[in-house]
């Protein structure tokens, strides 16, 4: 039987922003891996709104660093990578949802270029929600320690994502 894990990205005080089902890839005691089917529903409890997704995805959610991993699928391969910045995801006792609270700022590869993408959002919030100088700090340090992850090809940006997506029915 596939299990069902619930993703929830938070805002900065625990704010519950969105939130949507996957499927159970792969857990240790550090990440687990899941899978984002197609026509899965986001509920964006910040805009009010449900979004349907129109693609897979294979999701990466590290317990032990500041960022996660998606990893868009067609075809049979990743076109595109959406990493954010984030404090270490937290898995519930009942091991049936993760969350995580996002900074905003994003690391995302279209097209075989990577670019930081919502410095906007990220300053604009640092504001609203009163980040810390030093959680600000941290937050542009996470980033950079991503980039050299990705450029050095460390997990799990190794080829360990385009396992699983043999496991994508079309």
């Amino acid at each position: 039987m596939i299990k069902t894990i619930k993703i929830q990205a938070l805002k900065y005080g625990n704010n519950l922003h969105y939130e949507w089902d996957t499927l159970l890839l792969e857990q240790t005691s550090t990440y687990i891996i899941v899978l984002g089917e197609y026509g899965r529903k986001l509920h964006h409890h910040t805009k009010q709104k449900i979004f349907e997704i129109d693609n897979w995805t294979v999701e990466f959610f590290p317990f032990d660093c500041w960022f996660t991993v998606s990893a868009d699928v067609n075809n049979g391969v990743i076109t595109q990578y959406y990493c954010n910045i984030n404090e270490p995801a937290n898995l519930s006792e009942d091991g049936e949802t993760v969350s995580f609270v996002d900074y905003d700022l994003d690391l995302i590869q279209r097209n075989g270029k990577w670019m930081i993408v919502d410095e906007d959002e990220f300053e604009q919030n640092s504001i609203l929600y009163s980040y810390p100088q030093g959680l600000i700090k941290r937050v542009r340090q996470e980033m950079a320690n991503l980039q050299n992850r990705i450029e050095n090809h460390h997990f799990p940006f190794d080829g360990t994502l385009e396992r699983f997506i043999d496991r994508i029915s079309s």
